[in-house]
């Protein structure tokens, strides 16, 4: 009589276990990767939102966010920007600078986003410090 073989061999459990951990090794890396770089987008979407009231407030003669007047920071505030907010100076060539920290990765923490208004009125976007530009968005390179 013939036996029937039930269930799966050792060596068979064994390779499946090997194609697991490589596909590990190779998605893992790709993934913190991909975190990084939602991050710095992230931060960089922030800044931007705050070029509207940079905007709205020199159109209205203000050269900085003061408390009394229509001049406001609308900005919300981040877990991954340290300060919360990102910050304005510069007056009429204004600066918007975001830095990373909080709860950014430690290889893009320290790292900066800067939103940068020319006299015209437009608006380029760079990154500085420990944003390499493995991690820069190609709308906001290093």
């Amino acid at each position: 009589m013939k036996s029937m073989q039930k269930g799966f061999t050792l060596i068979e459990l064994m390779i499946v276990v090997a194609i697991i951990a490589i596909l590990a090794a190779i998605a893992i890396p790709q993934y913190q990767t991909y975190v990084i770089r939602s991050q710095v987008t992230r931060a960089m979407g922030e800044a931007s939102d705050m070029k509207v009231a940079v905007e709205d407030c020199l159109n209205n003669g203000a050269v900085q966010f003061a408390t009394g007047t229509n001049c406001v920071d609308t900005s919300g505030s981040s877990d991954i920007l340290s300060p919360a907010h990102p910050q304005w100076t510069g007056g009429t060539a204004a600066v918007i600078t975001a830095t990373l920290g909080g709860h950014a990765n430690t290889k893009v923490a320290g790292g900066t986003v800067k939103w940068t208004r020319n006299g015209s009125g437009s608006w380029t976007c760079q990154t500085a410090g420990n944003i390499t530009p493995q991690y820069a968005p190609s709308s906001c390179p290093n």
